[in-house]
């Protein structure tokens, strides 16, 4: 639960950094972010907004009416102290940082990190990957006989999307070094 805790924090302070956002606003792009597979409910999302305003990462704005609603809605925009902490957990690259839930909130920010913690990221999510392909692939052979043709196809197709992932990661992580080491073009006088 920490995790997912931590996974939304970052997504808020990222999200945050681009302007204020009030709480429809940011849960609408945390689900666009998080995918059509999982949806965050108010209930995830507003106790964590107020576990960030305890904790001053996040500040609220004076609420402004809207002319659809007579309720006013809190803006929310990040403190300093919410931009060191964004920081922190972008350059935070344990293990969590290429598992499932949270390599892709990682990802939608990776303009504003630095490339050695982008590749690193990188690294070990391809890496985690390339683990679990080995694994279900040597399972695979064996399961095949004992298990119906849509459970067989269902296997097939994740060792297909497994290993797409992994040829993506390799991509992405040959272009991030090949833009490490091809010298800034030179300026002209």
């Amino acid at each position: 639960m920490a995790r997912r805790a931590e996974s939304i924090e970052l997504a808020v302070l990222g999200l945050l950094h681009e302007g204020p956002m009030h709480g429809y606003e940011l849960r609408k792009r945390l689900n666009l972010m998080l995918g059509w597979g999982r949806v965050l409910s108010y209930g995830s999302l507003y106790p964590a907004l107020k576990k960030m305003l305890k904790g001053s990462l996040i500040e609220e704005l004076a609420p402004a009416l809207t002319p659809v609603s007579r309720r006013p809605r809190i803006v929310y925009q990040v403190t300093p102290a919410g931009t060191q902490e964004f920081e922190r957990l972008m350059a935070d690259i344990g293990p969590a940082a290429w598992e499932d839930d949270n390599f892709g909130i990682r990802f939608a920010f990776f303009g504003r990190t630095d490339m050695e913690i982008r590749l690193r990221v990188l690294e070990g999510r391809r890496s985690r990957l390339q683990e679990r392909l080995d694994r279900v692939q040597s399972q695979l052979s064996l399961t095949e006989k004992e298990v119906d043709r849509y459970s067989a196809e269902l296997q097939r197709h994740g060792v297909e999307s497994a290993e797409r992932e992994v040829q993506w990661l390799s991509d992405l992580i040959n272009a991030e070094r090949s833009r490490a080491v091809t010298p800034p073009p030179a300026a002209q006088s």
